[in-house]
């Protein structure tokens, strides 16, 4: 008593399922690798932050202890 449309159905169903599988995975590999570069760049850019903050201050200080010898030289 199985309706023939049915069952050609679900056998259309059941070969299409493992190339819809391989596409998640495909899909969610993807969007993993995206994710993993970004924190990757934004690691970079906040170490670069870090340096950058870090020489600025350092010629900062360099700046004013140049001062401060030029005017207990004065």
């Amino acid at each position: 008593m199985a309706d023939p449309a049915r069952s050609r159905a679900e056998e259309k169903f059941a070969k299409l399922r493992p190339a819809e599988d391989d596409a998640i995975k495909a899909r969610d590999k993807a969007h993993k690798e995206l994710m993993d570069k970004t924190a990757r760049l934004k690691a970079l850019r906040m170490a670069k932050e870090a340096a950058d903050k870090e020489a600025a201050a350092q010629v900062k200080a360099d700046k004013a202890e140049k001062a401060a010898a030029k005017a207990k030289k004065s």
